[in-house]
């Protein structure tokens, strides 16, 4: 971190789940001094509008990651597999928005609101659960608080719309 706050970078930036995060990173002011947003070969050039900024759109790659201090990811399993640990190697912390690193024994799935403890320790890559058991464990965190919860089943349907970009 610098002292004007956190160089971030964003995998996955056109995307609808990037493009999301690039909206509440400057809708609730995180602190940042420098933002990269990273995509595939094929957006790399674009120019997205971020604040009161234009900035270009950059392929993801090795000298794209370079000096980051945080990034956030959601650009599929594969390219998470892949890129994680380069970006961890090249001094970031990540926050991967995937189901690829959900499951593995030595990175926390933390939702902040929840577990945050599950933090300490990290070895530069932290998971989430993906976006209704995030909402859910959020709503069940006061009753487990308070009564404990024992099992817990459900069952999820998701409609799912073809959206042309």
């Amino acid at each position: 971190m610098t002292g004007d706050g956190y160089r971030v970078g964003v995998v996955g930036a056109t995307g609808l789940v990037g493009t999301r995060i690039l909206e509440l990173l400057a809708a609730r002011s995180f602190p940042v001094a420098e933002l990269r947003p990273l995509a595939s070969a094929r957006s790399a050039g674009k120019l997205i509008e971020w604040g009161d900024a234009s900035l270009t759109v950059q392929e993801l790659a090795e000298d794209s990651i370079d000096g980051l201090d945080l990034v956030l990811s959601s650009a599929g399993g594969k390219i998470s597999a892949e890129w994680t640990p380069r970006i961890v190697e090249a001094g970031a912390t990540v926050v991967d928005n995937t189901s690829y690193w959900r499951m593995h024994d030595d990175v926390p799935l933390v939702v902040s609101e929840v577990n945050p403890e599950a933090l300490d320790g990290h070895r530069g890559i932290i998971a989430n659960p993906n976006c209704s058991t995030m909402q859910m464990v959020v709503a069940l965190k006061p009753l487990f608080d308070e009564a404990g919860i024992e099992r817990l089943g459900s069952v999820l349907r998701k409609m799912f719309k073809t959206a042309k970009r």
